[in-house]
Parts: structure tokens; C-alpha cells; sequence
């Protein structure tokens, strides 16, 4: 899943579907964004294996804009050189059409926004060591993001600019990944972006990315821990006021207080998240790994720790029923692209891995306004539940071979036998003629 920021999943497709798209077939429409519309498409390699992914194609105004092509296009050049676990890969850039265009690996499983809110709905709150999982592997990707260099080892100085809920992405396998670096770098001119999309945006801006200043992968840092503070106190951070929006709280950089839900040792817990959300960028933690390593340590101390296979485990239990069913819907309008609209091989996926399942998704929805915070693993209702590992989950036993195994070939022994004969028979030749 690779949702767009700010996508209004209420304005319907602006291309007939399934539609042939240069390499692709777009066929089934996933959102709107506030640069891009967002499809499901279907393609096929060199080797015939089909594949989906998720194409993002430039609304007009973008395509046709110069500057904002040529900074789209180099920075989507930087973020098809990432090449990490947790960030969710770029693999193909194009025009189309006159339409820019991304394609981008397809996830199956959730946006922390989806999660938390589906999680709400059910009155669940989300474990804390999941919850710490998570924020971990995404400042893992950062960390790995910031410190990407060049062939000649010049530092490439990659930033996210929109580390938001909505751009984390939550597999079923439990797998965290950060999705859309560089595109957001494109849309420089705030007065272009949608009604709503810049209060989304400043939601989780640091106050120098707000006030439109130079920003570095501090920036980014601020972002990620934001979405830790409101996972800790289950609410969004900042909210608008009266007379005053989100935007003006974003470049004052007014932090709440962090709520204590009994999480232990507090007042390390809350050093770390205020280190990380420090409005002067020079008091802030200076890497994404240097966070990373404390909230570790704070986790490991606490025996918070969690893995990719509890946590596909828990989403599995809660989730189940209803992703096998969306599954099931893509997959049959996925083959019916087959019978509809011929499909062209795609040559340069491959860098995509073959070895992995078709990724899937879910149009991305809105950040509700409160949200259950995190469960604690010994606190009282809402209990978080009991969390099922993915290893325990019934599989289907092998298929029994339907004739058995082969028979032994019998060749051999026969040979052998005809030889026994022919030895005998000699030997007996041999003894008449010596009694004669």
C-alpha cells in the first residue's frame, strides 16, 4: 500500500478503467492526492511474472510545470537509489500521455492512520511494544535515508519532508516500511496544495520546516517523533485553535506535555521524546540513528521489545476476515485485466524482487482526531489482546502424493537374474562333457 498524502478517496477516477497506461494497466482506482492520482496497476516482467504496483500519474497542473518536473524527476532519481527494508522502493519514472508519472512497490496490509483508526473503532489499543516497533523501524529508514551517499561517497542529502502516519506503511508479514521520499520536495509552492492538504501536512511539520526555512534531516526526526508522542497519549499532537491553525502551533512549535499512561520509567521515556520534538533544531537529537539507539535501549531496559512475526501475528488476529476478502477482490479484478486489455511486458522491473507475494492495499484514510493509545502489556481495560505469533497460525498440510511414492525400478534385478541363469546353464555344460 502507498498512499498518497492528503488522498480524497471521494472524487472518482479521472481515467475509464482498466486503461492502458504506457507500460501498464491501470484498473483500479486508489485515491487522490494533492499532486498525483493514485492507481492499482498490473504489468508483467521479462520473465512473465505478473505484478502489481501502485502508480502515482502527476495531476496536470504538475506535469506541465517546468521546475516542478525537473525537481520531480531528480528527486525521484534519489529515492530509486534507497534501498532498504523499511523503505518502500521506486522502481520506474516515466511521462506518459504528457503525464508524469511513479510506480511504486504495493504493500499488503495498512498506513499506521488505516491501523490506529481501525484499531479505535474496535475500542483496542495498540500494544506498546508494537507501538515502539514501529517508530524504531521507521527511524531506522530515516537513518539509512539520511546518510545515503553517491558513488564517489558525497553525501546525497536525502530528506522525507512528510514523515506522516499516512507514509507509514504496515505489511501483514509485520514488515514497517516508508514510503514516498523526494515527492514531497516537488510541491514547494504551499498556495498550489488542495483545501485541508496543508493543515494534514503541518500536522506533523518541525517549526523550521513550517516557517519555510532550510531544512535537514532534523526536520525529519521532529516528524517521526510527533507521531511517537501521539501513539504515547493516543491524540493528535497539534490541534487548531481559535483564531490560530495548525499551521501557525506547526512554526511556534508548541508541544504538549506528554501524558503519562504508566508506561515504565517515565521520565527516561519522556526525556527521549522531548530530546526528539526540542523546537531548536540544535537541541534536537542530531540523527535519526541517535534516537533510535536511546528508544532502543529504553525498550530492550523494558522488555518492550517486539519482531515482525508478533506483529503480523496480532494484525492477523484482528484483521483476518476482512483482508482475506479485499485480497480475494483484487486478485479477481487483477486476472480479469488479463481478459480485458492486453498487457505489455515490462522491462525494467528488474530490480523488483521476484521471490516476493503481489503486495496489496487499502485506499488511505483520514488521521482521526483521538485514537486509542498504547496498550499497556499489564494494564487494565481496554486489554490489549493476547497476541497470537504468526508461527502458531494453522497452515494447510502438504499435498500427499496421489499414486504414492515411485516404485523402485526393477531392471537391475532382472538382469541379474538372466546372468544367474546363463551361469548355470554354462556350468552344467561344462560337467556333461567332463563326465563323457
Amino acid at each position: 500500500m502507498v498512499p498518497a498524502p492528503m488522498a480524497d478517496t471521494n472524487e472518482g477516477p479521472e481515467f475509464e478503467l482498466p486503461r492502458r497506461f504506457g507500460r501498464y494497466v491501470l484498473f483500479d482506482h486508489i485515491g487522490r492526492g494533492g499532486m498525483a492520482e493514485i492507481y492499482l496497476a498490473r504489468g508483467t516482467t521479462q520473465m512473465g511474472a505478473s505484478r502489481l504496483a501502485v502508480v502515482k500519474v502527476v495531476l496536470n497542473r504538475f506535469s506541465e510545470d517546468p521546475s516542478f518536473a525537473a525537481m520531480l524527476i531528480s528527486e525521484a532519481k534519489l529515492a530509486a537509489r534507497l534501498s532498504h527494508r523499511n523503505i518502500v522502493q521506486t522502481f520506474d519514472l516515466g511521462r506518459e500521455e504528457g503525464r508524469l508519472f511513479i510506480a511504486m512497490q504495493y504493500v499488503e496490509g495498512f498506513d499506521v492512520t488505516q491501523l490506529l483508526r481501525k484499531l479505535s473503532q474496535k475500542k483496542i489499543g495498540l500494544p506498546a511494544e508494537f507501538g515502539f516497533y514501529i517508530v524504531l523501524e521507521m527511524l531506522q529508514a530515516l537513518d539509512y535515508a539520511h546518510r545515503c551517499s553517491d558513488d564517489e561517497g558525497n553525501a546525497l542529502g536525502i530528506v522525507h519532508r512528510d514523515v506522516s502516519p499516512s507514509n507509514v506503511l504496515v505489511s501483514l508479514e509485520g514488515e514497517v516500511k516508508l514510503c514516498d521520499f523526494g515527492i514531497a520536495r516537488a510541491v514547494t509552492d504551499i498556495a498550489e496544495l488542495p483545501e485541508g492538504a496543508l493543515e494534514g501536512k503541518a500536522a506533523y511539520m518541525s517549526p523550521e520546516q513550517a516557517r519555510g526555512e532550510r531544512i535537514d534531516g532534523r526536520a525529519d526526526v521532529f516528524s517521526a517523533s510527533i507521531i511517537l508522542w501521539e501513539l504515547l497519549c493516543g491524540r493528535r499532537m497539534y490541534k487548531a485553535q481559535p483564531g490560530r491553525e495548525v499551521i501557525d502551533i506547526a512554526r511556534a512549535g508548541e508541544v504538549p506535555p506528554l501524558v503519562d499512561r504508566g508506561l515504565p520509567e517515565y521520565a527516561q521515556l519522556q526525556a527521549i521524546v522531548s530530546k526528539g520534538l526540542a523546537p531548536n533544531r540544535d537541541d534536537r537529537y542530531a540523527t535519526a540513528g541517535a534516537m533510535a539507539r536511546d528508544l532502543e535501549d529504553y525498550v530492550i531496559r523494558n522488555r518492550l521489545r517486539a519482531s515482525p512475526m508478533k506483529l503480523g501475528g496480532f494484525l492477523t488476529e484482528q484483521f483476518e476476515t476482512e483482508l482475506v476478502s479485499v485480497r480475494r477482490d483484487l486478485e479477481q479484478r487483477a486476472l480479469s485485466v488479463t481478459a480485458e486489455v492486453p498487457v505489455e511486458v515490462i522491462p525494467d522491473l528488474g530490480s523488483y524482487d521476484d521471490d516476493r507475494a503481489p503486495l496489496v492495499t487499502v485506499p488511505p484514510a483520514v488521521v482521526p482526531q483521538e485514537i486509542e493509545p498504547l496498550a499497556l502489556p499489564s494494564s487494565g481495560p481496554p486489554a490489549a489482546p493476547e497476541v497470537v505469533p504468526a508461527a502458531v497460525v494453522p497452515r494447510r498440510p502438504a499435498p500427499t502424493p496421489l499414486h504414492g511414492p515411485p516404485a523402485a525400478p526393477k531392471r537391475p534385478v532382472a538382469v541379474l537374474a538372466l546372468a544367474a541363469v546363463l551361469v548355470v546353464g554354462v556350468l552344467a555344460f561344462v560337467a556333461s562333457q567332463l563326465v563323457h
